[in-house]
């Protein structure tokens, strides 16, 4: 997703990715290269003693290597509770990060988005295979796009937020509000990709419609569908979906950093090599996005919360709390590759490392089918 996820990565060739954005207490956390050691280190040691201070060291030698300003680390496993704060959630003062510091999760959204409508699917108020059409009859091809086809991102609908349009209206104007029918129309005008159900490709199309056959379902804005099935029942006190209005964030919050313009990151995953090399050195100072407006995102990633919520969110996906033994089975065993021809394909040493480790804590925890995750 672009925006509020992009998130730097410098070091070790890693490059810094496309929205360079510094999220103070995040982005190591979204910086999969590095923390596959730390998940399988943790998981090796969850069930004969773990190297705490190990793995303390590495996380801060990870956010150090993406020259993030602060990151926050909670890592769980049978037997382990593990947090570590790095750097500072202001720059310019020493501002420790917290467990309970708010924070924009970009993508994380869609977690979100997705279990409302699996709940919904779950009382018998839509069907996965329902049409589109159904309940937004505005959407191109919409007979053929099914519900779980915007879940697994193969409708075919562009993804409005490669839109160039939308990228400078962003740069100019970063507390510009766009309502879902804005997002929606820049998608409609450009023409479908593959064609539905054949293909991933991500979209943010996808989860935007979602977000409002939700509100549609529920009679109520997404923030308040959201509060009422998922933050209540886990006591995610500290998340929130803000009104499209609201570009501000709860106290207290982290600020938030990108280097470039939205528009100069959209094509590449990386900054240019003198780019680079200035902001590792520090000479290429990032800009404060922290009161931009998440609306471009909408469903699909403006949601705030903090590491603890968060926490409690992940054990609530996992553990079954949100859906019944038959949705949350379901759920588990609908997640494909997104190339099913070699769904293996290009596994680094440390991901085989994760993949047992996996395994080994399926055994360990009884939870049905999470090898699959």
């Amino acid at each position: 997703m672009h925006g509020s996820d992009r998130s730097a990565g410098v070091g070790d060739g890693a490059a810094i990715s496309r929205r360079a954005l510094l999220k103070s207490g995040a982005a190591a956390l979204a910086a999969g290269y590095s923390l596959d050691a730390i998940a399988a280190s943790a998981a090796r040691g969850a069930h004969r003693g773990i190297d705490q201070a190990a793995i303390r060291r590495l996380f801060g030698q990870t956010a150090k290597s993406l020259i993030v300003p602060g990151a926050f680390m909670v890592l769980r496993a049978p037997g382990v509770d593990i947090t570590a704060s790095y750097g500072t959630g202001s720059l310019g003062r020493e501002r420790r990060i917290g467990p309970r510091d708010h924070l924009r999760i970009g993508s994380v959204t869609k977690t979100f988005t997705g279990t409302v409508i699996l709940q919904a699917a779950q009382r018998g108020a839509l069907r996965l295979d329902d049409p589109v059409s159904r309940f937004r009859p505005d959407v191109p091809n919409g007979g053929q796009i099914t519900i779980e086809d915007l879940l697994s991102m193969r409708s075919g609908l562009y993804n409005y937020t490669l839109s160039p349009a939308l990228n400078r209206t962003m740069d100019r104007r970063p507390r510009h509000v766009f309502r879902p029918r804005d997002l929606l129309r820049i998608a409609y005008r450009a023409r479908s990709r593959p064609a539905p159900g054949e293909q991933f490709e991500y979209s943010n199309t996808n989860t935007v419609l979602l977000g409002l056959i939700a509100e549609q379902l529920h009679a109520l804005p997404l923030g308040e569908v959201f509060e009422h099935r998922l933050f209540g029942p886990l006591g995610m006190s500290g998340s929130s979906m803000p009104a499209l209005r609201a570009a501000g964030l709860p106290s207290p919050h982290l600020r938030g950093y990108m280097f470039g313009t939205n528009v100069s990151t959209l094509r590449t995953e990386a900054l240019p090599p003198r780019r680079r090399a200035a902001a590792e050195s520090g000479r290429l100072k990032p800009r404060d996005v922290t009161m931009a407006n998440p609306s471009w995102a909408g469903a699909a990633g403006a949601a705030i919360s903090t590491a603890e919520d968060l926490a409690r969110w992940v054990e609530g996906i996992c553990d079954g709390s949100l859906l019944n033994r038959r949705w949350q089975r379901r759920r588990l065993d609908s997640i494909r590759s997104t190339d099913p021809s070699n769904p293996l394909r290009r596994l680094r040493p440390r991901d085989r490392q994760v993949r047992r480790a996996v395994r080994s804590h399926r055994r360990a925890t009884r939870i049905p089918n999470v090898r699959r995750l």
